[in-house]
């Protein structure tokens, strides 16, 4: 399927979303998240895809956030009924059953950080740069700023970059635990697919059980994380995969994984 405001490419089990805008600094309408809506179901359902890369087009722009001129007609009648399906998009990649890693390549400006924060590792070029404006504009992050990047740099640091709008650069967000990896922007995108095709070549249901398992790390007790895991090793311990995985050690040569 072609889409207008980005590219989907996919090499053997790898997919590459580019947001493709590059003109208004990758920035996003409300076009631009239905079609990135589709992107999602399409790799949902696509079996042959086991991990997903995400960056933005050029070299200066990952995403500038919501484009001005949408700002400028959103009304709170708008918000109230339809915002929720925005965060959900941004929800989905966090959960796509597939690991998403976010390749940051330029300035991540407002709800374009909240979009890099739903990946599940975030490689970033050491040009990069990171705010999250929306105080600046009278507005609070509404994209899951204020709870993603909580989670993910803790509070205090939270409020800093929320509540002064600061730009920090890419190895600050390093130090922060923002991002994960700093490289040469040239370096990029190898590294990125480097990483996703080491995730490919393992067992995806191990994969997926692993992700699901994490991310409920995040937001449940303990003994409900403990239950989790119980249950997934059992399911695993049924797959032909986990069989694969022993042989091939036992016969010391490279296993084939199926997802079954």
């Amino acid at each position: 399927m072609t889409y207008s405001d980005f590219v989907l490419e996919k090499q053997e089990h790898i997919a590459i979303v580019t947001l493709n805008r590059p003109a208004k600094g990758n920035s996003w309408t409300q076009e631009t998240y239905l079609e990135m809506e589709q992107i999602q179901e399409e790799l949902h359902r696509d079996e042959d895809i086991r991990a997903v890369v995400f960056t933005g087009a050029g070299e200066k722009f990952f995403c500038a956030g919501a484009d001005l001129s949408l700002l400028a007609n959103l009304t709170p009648h708008w918000i109230s009924q339809e915002l929720s399906r925005y965060q959900n998009i941004n929800t989905r990649w966090e959960h796509l059953s597939k690991p998403v890693i976010m390749a940051i390549n330029g300035l991540t400006v407002g709800s374009g950080l909240e979009l890099a924060l739903t990946g599940d590792i975030r490689i970033s070029s050491n040009r990069a740069t990171f705010s999250i404006n929306e105080v600046r504009l009278g507005l609070s992050p509404d994209m899951g700023g204020t709870q993603r990047l909580t989670r993910v740099v803790g509070p205090s640091q939270a409020k800093r970059l929320i509540l002064t709008t600061d730009t920090i650069d890419a190895q600050e967000a390093l130090r922060i635990g923002l991002v994960d990896l700093l490289v040469p922007p040239e370096k990029l995108m190898g590294e990125a697919l480097d990483m996703a095709r080491r995730i490919a070549a393992k067992p995806p249901i191990a994969v997926r059980l692993a992700k699901k398992a994490i991310n409920l790390a995040v937001e449940a007790n303990l003994s409900t994380g403990l239950l989790f895991e119980e249950v997934s090793s059992t399911f695993c311990m049924s797959t032909s995969d986990k069989q694969e995985a022993i042989q091939s050690l036992l016969e010391k040569r490279e296993p084939t994984f199926t997802g079954r």
